[in-house]
């Protein structure tokens, strides 16, 4: 499948990002877990990959900065080697409905769930392309699919993603790279825990699944999606929310 392949995660120090980096890793990857805040839950992932017998390091970077993002890929392909399969995921929200939106609420989700795909892309593109062998990921939602009120920069964010990977997917495809994109539901995170005990009912009964997914849900789509079963799968979107986009 994927083994001794060097896998790059963004954002992978909880949620989502994290329980891709423990599949990855329990399926044989060298893991390169990115963080920009909380070392010591970065640190908590790589104990999780370790325990299973995978092999992880971690590397802070704000991968919304170009230049730091240069560094960390430096970084991992000193340490592991060059990146072959790189998952997008890191991700902020900053909500607020439309007319009261702050132009610093709008640039900073853009730089970091937008700019960041681009860069850390471009970063692993090069390599990728010469080794005639590459997987890149990158996690959308179904705010950029649908929209959602209160949403306007995620969204935007988010739908941006698509534009992104699909011309990659493009651009690539012929020399054994591609690119898709998750687009998750509401998933159980620390992101979703903040939301009012209303709107998560209100939430659960547009799910005909019955229930929030679960970031393992997310985890073992990605993996999928970078293995050699998924080699013919290319410029692709996949919504794993419940059957809630349908």
């Amino acid at each position: 499948m994927s083994e001794g392949r060097v896998a790059l995660i963004t954002g992978a120090s909880r949620g989502i990002g994290r329980a891709i980096a423990v599949e990855l890793g329990s399926k044989g990857c060298r893991v390169a877990i990115n963080y920009q805040n909380s070392e010591a839950a970065a640190e908590e992932t790589r104990r999780a990959i370790q325990a299973s017998g995978g092999e992880a390091i971690v590397v802070r970077a704000d991968v919304s900065d170009s230049g730091e993002v240069k560094k960390l890929f430096e970084t991992v392909n000193k340490e592991l080697g060059p990146v072959e399969i790189l998952v997008n995921n890191a991700g902020i929200t900053r909500d607020n409905i439309l007319m009261r939106m702050t132009d610093e609420e709008w640039d900073v989700v853009l730089r970091t769930n937008l700019n960041s795909v681009y860069y850390c892309a471009r970063a692993a593109i090069r390599s990728m392309l010469k080794a005639r062998f590459g997987r890149i990921v990158a996690v959308s939602s179904v705010s950029g699919l649908v929209g959602n009120a209160g949403q306007v920069n995620y969204a935007a964010a988010k739908a941006g993603i698509l534009g992104i990977v699909k011309s990659i997917a493009r651009e690539a495809g012929s020399r054994g790279v591609t690119a898709n994109v998750i687009a998750p539901g509401y998933v159980e995170t620390d992101m979703t825990a903040a939301l009012a005990e209303a709107a998560k009912t209100a939430i659960l009964a547009r799910i005909p699944a019955g229930r929030y997914g679960a970031p393992e849900d997310i985890a073992k789509a990605a993996v999928f999606l970078v293995s050699d079963d998924a080699s013919y799968i290319n410029g692709q979107v996949l919504a794993v929310d419940g059957g809630m986009t349908m």
